[in-house]
């Protein structure tokens, strides 16, 4: 079974499930969940919680004794499994797949980990957990549907906001769920259920979005150069590393010419997407960047990505992150940018 976490409430009332699988990188809702998930097991009687680290070295005998002992304090127990990685090798997946045929009604079973790919999710002895209980994939909350999660906060704070605070704290919080959470407690605080303006709202609230490489090519892809510049000052601001954005960059752009090339060669999209695994919700973004670039924008963009490469470890006289948004740019705009020079003084 799988849901989202918008769906985690209604499921959790519809009784005991012997497996929860909770995997993601956003760090609020992974939090909430598995905060939720035991609330729910300890009103059911579970009161002992015995938690596990694994990886693909794991010794998986200790977690086998541990399910097949009888408490001293409990006889319910919750067991935690944190998975250090996806990968739990061959003796983990004979492992789970031995663990499945012992379950019971006196053991909760709570996996956690950080995002899992594609392929680990088809994997039989995941899909044999999946399963028996209930898989719940965190994903990244953006654009109209981070309103929509800050309207449903808000209203179980009883916190009245107006449209455009939303909007305010949409923009101001994308990227960092944590702290708008935080912040809506606050407001809920100050206001109660009386509503929030928007001048009382700016007044208050501190600009603490926060992004990561991933959402900045993504919206790179997707042509939307004011939102990447934004999305670089912030990084530049939260001095995130120079040298692993220029990577990610650099990997990306490398991805996007390959598949110009065989675009132009008449291969067909779709056999694109297959060979580089392109996820069905990022083809839209796909299909964006290689309708609108072109061999040549992508090529010219390598070449001055390169050129800010040497500049960032050579000289201190340029403001890096200006130097690669005019990178950015002239994936879209090449024609223009060709003629501007990335070696002028920054002041």
């Amino acid at each position: 079974m799988r849901i989202y976490h918008n769906q985690l409430d209604n499921t959790l009332n519809q009784g005991f499930k012997p497996i929860w699988l909770v995997f993601g990188d956003e760090p609020w809702q992974k939090n909430d969940a598995l905060e939720k998930i035991k609330i729910s097991s300890k009103k059911q009687g579970f009161d002992e919680i015995i938690r596990f680290s694994v990886d693909d070295k794991y010794n998986w005998d200790e977690l086998f004794q541990e399910y097949q002992s009888m408490s001293l304090f409990s006889s319910l127990r919750i067991i935690e499994v944190e998975f250090v990685t996806g990968k739990i090798g061959d003796n983990g997946a004979k492992a789970i797949t031995q663990l499945l045929t012992m379950l019971h009604q006196d053991v909760q079973l709570i996996f956690h980990g950080p995002k899992l790919d594609a392929a680990t999710q088809k994997r039989k002895w995941f899909k044999s957990l999946e399963a028996a209980g209930c898989f719940l994939p965190i994903y990244d909350i953006e654009g109209k549907q981070l309103k929509q999660w800050l309207s449903n906060q808000a209203r179980q704070l009883q916190l009245t906001l107006h449209n455009d605070v939303i909007d305010l704290m949409a923009e101001l919080f994308e990227g960092n769920l944590s702290a708008l959470a935080q912040e809506l407690q606050k407001l809920s605080i100050l206001f109660g259920q009386q509503p929030v303006s928007f001048e009382e709202a700016e007044k208050l609230v501190i600009k603490q979005a926060k992004f990561n490489p991933f959402q900045l090519i993504d919206t790179l892809l997707i042509g939307d150069l004011k939102k990447c510049l934004s999305i670089l000052d912030q990084m530049q601001h939260d001095g995130s590393a120079f040298g692993q954005l220029i990577w990610f960059i650099h990997k990306e752009l490398s991805q996007l010419y390959a598949m110009l090339e065989q675009l132009e060669q008449g291969k067909s999209l779709n056999d694109i997407y297959k060979q580089y695994r392109i996820w069905e919700k990022k083809k839209p973004l796909y299909q964006h960047a290689l309708s609108h670039m072109t061999l040549f924008s992508v090529e010219q963009a390598l070449a001055r990505l390169a050129q800010v490469d040497l500049l960032s470890k050579t000289s201190s006289d340029f403001n890096d992150y200006i130097l690669l948004s005019d990178v950015l740019i002239s994936l879209y705009h090449s024609e223009l940018s060709e003629n501007f020079s990335l070696d002028y003084e920054y002041n």
